[in-house]
């Protein structure tokens, strides 16, 4: 499949398995049977879902404390959607959900091969942070 011109959608519909399949793509393991419309509909400010001929390339959960600060978590894009654009547009799309929502603050963690991809492209800034690993 070829991938071109996604549509970005703020709190689009997705079903539980297109999630589930293009998350175990993305981060290469095998599918849970994550509930993750209840998951997004319980915890997140909103997410961005990215479609090209119907199919779901791309996705993004914007999780938030309920006030001023929202976290970007699960940005995934499918291999056919890679290098064309969509997981920046995906995190634009989360950037104006998360102002939309009266959010002052994005905040993103990530791995050291995507700090290109979230502070180059993106337009993150960096900070200083902790991580324990439970």
């Amino acid at each position: 499949m070829t991938v071109t011109g996604p549509g970005y959608t703020w709190r689009g519909a997705f079903t539980d398995a297109e999630v589930e399949s293009l998350h175990a793509e993305g981060f290469g393991h095998p599918p849970t049977g994550s509930a993750w419309w209840a998951r997004v509909n319980r915890h997140s400010l909103g997410w961005v879902c990215a479609r090209a001929e119907g199919r779901l390339v791309g996705f993004v959960n914007v999780a938030w404390d309920g006030a001023s600060h929202a976290f970007v978590l699960d940005t995934v894009v499918s291999s056919a959607g890679r290098r064309r654009g969509v997981g920046t547009g995906l995190v634009a799309a989360a950037v104006q959900g998360a102002r939309a929502g009266g959010c002052e603050w994005l905040h993103v963690d990530f791995e050291d091969h995507l700090r290109g991809f979230y502070l180059a492209s993106c337009g993150f800034t960096p900070t200083g942070a902790g991580l324990i690993k439970l």
